[in-house]
């Protein structure tokens, strides 16, 4: 749609924004005729404002008020006239001692890269780690109540995971050792990643020796590890900084319960699987404005996010921040964009 927008109103309504994302105040014609550069009558930006309402770019907030971007405006604006900039010298320095920090783990690493984001922009910095590669070293299913099941995940390097799955109400006690020592002739010695396929390949092919309860069983702890259940396809903890930052200038209830639902919301393995599942189709950064994105709409907030990959060029996990709708994305974006970058280069 921008690209349909001639000249004029194209500036017009950069500068609309622009003032939007600096003030947070609605552009009136009058005054947006009175900016230097901008030879056009008060009558005819009025007459150019009412076709961008028209075209659902901008609202007016009151009768009498001047304008500002919807949500769709706001978004199109990001991703056909933005000019993004570049960071600093200071700013790539600052990120890249953080991350580099000696004696740290990957996780730490991670933890150290988020802290450097919401430090720099003010916003909330999240990241979603990525699962361990180690190869495994035991798997064990354990009985809960009935329908409930524990599965323990040990790996070669001593990291022990533990889930819980929805299993049916009469499964017996030898079914679980019968999955046991199923997936353990299958998996122990290699990543889960490495025998997912086969072993799905070989369940739905009723190749497996196994009755129908226990592959039951069998089939709910890979799902749990694999996107089923909603855990996502890449599985990772999400580490989440700054989050004071999105508290700060919101005096409304109603404004505070949104946000801690939305913090609650980035607790539960949905709501990872989604961010990976976005970045997975993402080219770069990946932008998500107000209510196109349901994890974040009802907060009134933004997702800035982009993808990391290991030395294969895989994408494990994302990076970015959460922060109002109405930020400095020109600075951002960038920044979201060195560090997924520089995250990637130090796990390859």
């Amino acid at each position: 749609m921008i690209t349909e927008l001639n000249e004029r109103s194209r500036e017009i309504f950069r500068r609309i924004v622009d003032a939007y994302l600096t003030t947070g105040d609605p552009m009136g014609s009058r005054t947006l005729s009175r900016q230097p550069g901008l030879d056009i009558s008060p009558a005819t930006i009025r007459n150019v404002m009412a076709d961008l309402e028209d075209a659902g770019l901008l609202f007016s907030p009151h009768t009498s008020a001047g304008r500002l971007p919807t949500e769709m405006g706001l978004k199109l604006f990001v991703d056909g006239i933005l000019e993004v900039g570049n960071l600093t010298s200071a700013e790539r320095h600052s990120i890249e001692g953080e991350c580099k920090a000696s004696g740290t783990s990957v996780e730490g690493m991670l933890e150290n890269a988020t802290q450097a984001l919401s430090g720099l922009s003010h916003l909330t910095g999240l990241v979603v780690a990525p699962k361990s590669q180690a190869p495994l070293k035991h798997i064990e299913f354990v009985a809960l109540s009935p329908g409930r099941a524990l599965v323990v995940l040990v790996t070669e390097n001593g990291v022990v995971e533990n889930r819980i799955i929805e299993i049916p109400l009469n499964v017996l006690p030898s079914a679980l050792v019968e999955a046991t020592n199923y997936l353990s002739a299958r998996l122990v010695g290699r990543t889960l990643e490495d025998a997912l396929d086969a072993i799905k390949t070989e369940l739905s092919n009723h190749k497996a020796q196994l009755d129908a309860l226990t592959t039951k069983v069998v089939q709910e702890g890979l799902a749990v590890w694999s996107g089923g259940a909603g855990q996502g396809s890449h599985g990772g903890s999400l580490i989440v900084r700054g989050q004071a930052n999105l508290l700060e200038d919101r005096d409304a209830v109603t404004d505070l319960e949104n946000i801690r639902a939305l913090f609650e919301a980035l607790e539960t393995k949905e709501t990872l699987a989604r961010l990976i599942e976005r970045a997975d189709t993402a080219d770069g950064v990946q932008i998500f404005i107000g209510a196109e994105n349901n994890l974040f709409g009802m907060s009134g907030c933004s997702l800035i996010v982009g993808p990391y990959r290991d030395s294969k060029e895989r994408i494990i996990g994302t990076i970015g921040v959460i922060g109002p709708t109405r930020m400095n994305y020109a600075r951002i974006i960038p920044m979201v964009d060195y560090t997924a970058k520089l995250v990637g280069r130090l796990i390859g």
